[in-house]
């Protein structure tokens, strides 16, 4: 796995503008920590050691932070959506949220959900989930998120969970393929970022578990292993008769998205800018199969219900 770059960032407000340079839309971000995150956990109450390098639990695996980014327009009227980051290695919340732009892509694809970034190892080379590969561990950590929203009424007190997606790059195939198998929460959809390194039989068992699940993976071959782990996917999904498609990075499109409920995206560039520029995380959720729209007065008008293309993509 390639190393993250750096950044410290924390944003209380970020603000959009539209290329039409009309009003520009804001959102809020709220900070909390929940006992329900990944660490601290007793898996690396020690610390950790890699490559010859130690990295100390106090710094490392002791922070249960987590961000939510809350679109002005969120329709509280019905159950609240939530999209779930995961970073990978040496990254923390807020330099994944700065350095991929998350935050952007989100607000720009306009879902009518709530972006949730929980801490995992902190500014560490340490795929381990802690506490969310356990059972339940996650159910909990939704909880947590929505009665934090309820406290600063931001959703009704009778708000409930709806439709979830898990997302993450590289190192946060772990993380995402426990919770998958022990979240005991029901996931509909998954976009991994050059994030296939192993676990693949967690991730094969939740795909036949309901034929209506989205699985993405965007991978290069830059990545330590992921474009080999892909092919290994692909080889059992074969065998286990389950259809997929394999598409080149130029060819994506809304409709290939849409189209297919596995899809494997290979990219010829470096395993740390796929994310953005172009946006390809929000590429992903304006094609969602279970993510609508925010309420339409509260989008430019015309764009209800578009379908979102990055200029980079656009055929003539």
């Amino acid at each position: 796995m390639r190393l993250n770059l750096l950044f410290k960032t924390i944003w209380v407000f970020f603000f959009i503008t539209p290329a039409q340079g009309q009003n520009t839309q804001e959102f809020q971000s709220l900070h909390f920590t929940s006992s329900h995150t990944s660490f601290p956990d007793t898996g690396r109450m020690n610390g950790h050691w890699y490559d010859s390098t130690f990295y100390a639990t106090s710094a490392h695996y002791n922070d249960s932070s987590i961000l939510l980014i809350i679109p002005k327009h969120l329709d509280t009227t019905q159950k609240i959506n939530f999209i779930f980051w995961f970073h990978g290695w040496n990254n923390n919340i807020d330099t994944a949220a700065e350095f991929y732009k998350l935050t952007r892509q989100f607000i720009a694809s306009k879902r009518n959900a709530v972006l949730v970034l929980s801490e995992t190892a902190k500014n560490a080379p340490d795929s381990y989930g802690g506490k969310l590969e356990q059972p339940g561990m996650f159910q909990g950590l939704v909880s947590d998120v929505l009665r934090e929203l309820k406290k600063d009424g931001l959703v009704p007190t009778t708000a409930e969970p709806g439709n979830i997606v898990l997302a993450g790059h590289s190192g946060a195939f772990r993380v995402i393929a426990y919770i998958l198998q022990n979240g005991q929460v029901n996931i509909q959809e998954v976009f991994l970022f050059d994030a296939l390194y192993s676990q693949v039989d967690k991730f094969l068992h939740w795909i036949y578990e309901d034929n209506s699940h989205h699985f993405v993976h965007w991978f290069t071959n830059h990545g330590g292993g992921t474009d080999e782990m892909s092919d290994t996917m692909m080889r059992q999904l074969t065998i286990g008769h389950r259809a997929y498609k394999l598409v080149e990075e130029g060819v994506i499109s809304p409709f290939i998205i849409r189209g297919d409920n596995i899809l494997f995206v290979h990219s010829l560039r470096e395993h740390n800018v796929i994310i953005n520029d172009p946006d390809d995380f929000q590429l992903l959720l304006e094609n969602s199969f279970i993510l609508l729209p925010c309420k339409p007065q509260s989008m430019p008008k015309g764009s209800v219900g578009a379908i979102f293309v990055p200029k980079s993509r656009l055929r003539y």
